[in-house]
C-alpha cells in the first residue's frame, strides 16, 4: 500500500465549499440538478458537516456532480478514488478524474496528478509529467506544488 501524502489527504478537507453547512435548501438545491449544491452535498456528507458522515452518499453526490461536468466535484471523486470513500480504492481511477479536473486548470488536482505521475499512482511513473502537472499547479499559487517541484530537483 502506498502512502498518501498528507497534502492530498489535508487538501481534500480544504475543498472550496467546506464552510457550507447541511441545510433544508442545500438538499433541494441538489434534488433539483444544481451541481455545485451536489458538490457541497458530498461535501458535508464527506465530512460529516451538519449531517451524518456518510462515505456512500458523499460519493453519490460527488458522482453526480461531476457527472455535469462541476470541476471541483472531478477532483473531490478522484480523491473517493484515491482512499477509497464510499467506493473501491481504484487508482486508475482516481487519475482519469483528476485528469479532467486539471485539464481545466485546476491547480489542486493538477498537484495531485502531478503526485500520481511523480509516484505511479493509477499511471506509469513518469517523472516528465509530474513535472509538467506540478508546474501548472505551481503557476497558479499552489504551495504544495511548488515543494513537489523542489523536491523533484533536489534528487
Amino acid at each position: 500500500m502506498k502512502l498518501i501524502p498528507l497534502f492530498l489527504l489535508f487538501g481534500m478537507l480544504a475543498v472550496s465549499g467546506w464552510a457550507q453547512r447541511y441545510s433544508p435548501e442545500l438538499v433541494q438545491e441538489a434534488e433539483a440538478g444544481d451541481a455545485n449544491a451536489q458538490h457541497l452535498l458530498g461535501c458535508c456528507y464527506a465530512r460529516g458537516e451538519g449531517v451524518g458522515k456518510d462515505e456512500k452518499k458523499a460519493f453519490e453526490w460527488f458522482t453526480k456532480s461531476a457527472n455535469q461536468g462541476h470541476v471541483e466535484a472531478h477532483t473531490s471523486l478522484g480523491f473517493c478514488y484515491l482512499v477509497g470513500i464510499g467506493v473501491e480504492i481504484d487508482e486508475k481511477e482516481a487519475v482519469k478524474w483528476y485528469t479532467k479536473s486539471a485539464e481545466q486548470g485546476n491547480a489542486r488536482a493538477q498537484c495531485y496528478l502531478g503526485w500520481c505521475y511523480s509516484n505511479g499512482t493509477g499511471v506509469a511513473k513518469d517523472e516528465k509529467e509530474a513535472v509538467k502537472w506540478y508546474t501548472k499547479s505551481a503557476e497558479q499559487g499552489n504551495a504544495d506544488a511548488k515543494k513537489a517541484l523542489e523536491k523533484l530537483k533536489s534528487k
